[in-house]
């Protein structure tokens, strides 16, 4: 494998699949939106996505593109755009995207990007893989942290999540990054589908703290879509990093 650009490579996710490629004796750019010191075996590259400056200049010599990038916004709509077309011009072999398991079953806006950010990769001209996991357990940690400083903690009635461990999604994109272009990629899902309530209980009890908890129905198309579980992939519960584990690392020395 020849150089491998990671976009989105100080995020959660992707400073894991750095490390990871780092440690295989992969070549690694990382693309970051400011400048970074050495000395980790990355090279360090200034860029941004959305505005495309400093684009082309990190994809020039990368073979593979792997892009944990994200905005959250619309906004990755206009990067993945952007990716795609200094890729072509660069002649990259392979271009892996990270994305969410349900976003064509779940119809809330981020969800509608990301499934745009997928077609525009499809059609890109590109050898392409998809990956496709469920929230990190890092992300479902950060609802309940904002959820804390609220009079009140809500709950999301009858709906459930299925939360990986990121280090575990990480070593997948890693793999891929390393094969063929394969399409839609098999999904990642984390080890246990739990319903919110039960994992909001679960956070309490580990961060020591007492609430009361407030049930919430999401309405629209959206809440029937999560009620229905389309956010879950439990065929593909290949996750073994369980909630309480992530827990335990968080508030373990409390």
């Amino acid at each position: 494998m020849g150089t491998v650009l990671v976009t989105g490579a100080t995020g959660t996710l992707g400073r894991e699949v750095v490390r990871l490629l780092v440690a295989r004796g992969v070549v690694v750019r990382g693309l970051s939106r400011r400048v970074r010191d050495g000395g980790d075996g990355v090279e360090w590259v200034v860029g941004d996505l959305v505005s495309g400056a400093g684009i082309a200049e990190a994809m020039a010599g990368a073979e593979v593109v792997v892009d944990c990038a994200t905005t959250q916004r619309k906004a990755d709509l206009a990067g993945v755009r952007t990716l795609v077309a200094r890729a072509r011009e660069a002649g990259v072999r392979h271009l892996v995207y990270v994305s969410i398991v349900g976003i064509d079953r779940v119809p809330i806006a981020y969800y509608r990007t990301k499934l745009a950010c997928e077609r525009v990769v499809r059609e890109s001209g590109l050898g392409w893989t998809v990956l496709r996991a469920t929230q990190f357990h890092d992300l479902v940690l950060k609802f309940f942290d904002a959820s804390t400083r609220l009079p009140l903690f809500p709950v999301l009635s009858g709906s459930a999540f299925q939360s990986v461990e990121v280090r575990e999604v990480a070593a997948a994109v890693a793999d891929l990054a390393g094969e063929e272009p394969a399409g839609f990629a098999p999904e990642v899902g984390g080890p246990q589908v739990r319903s919110y309530r039960e994992l909001a209980e679960a956070y309490l009890r580990a961060a020591g703290k007492r609430r009361l908890l407030l049930p919430l129905r999401m309405p629209g198309a959206a809440g029937r879509g999560l009620r229905a579980g389309g956010n879950l992939t439990p065929d593909r519960a290949v996750g073994r990093g369980t909630f309480e584990e992530a827990l335990e690392r968080r508030f373990g020395d409390r």
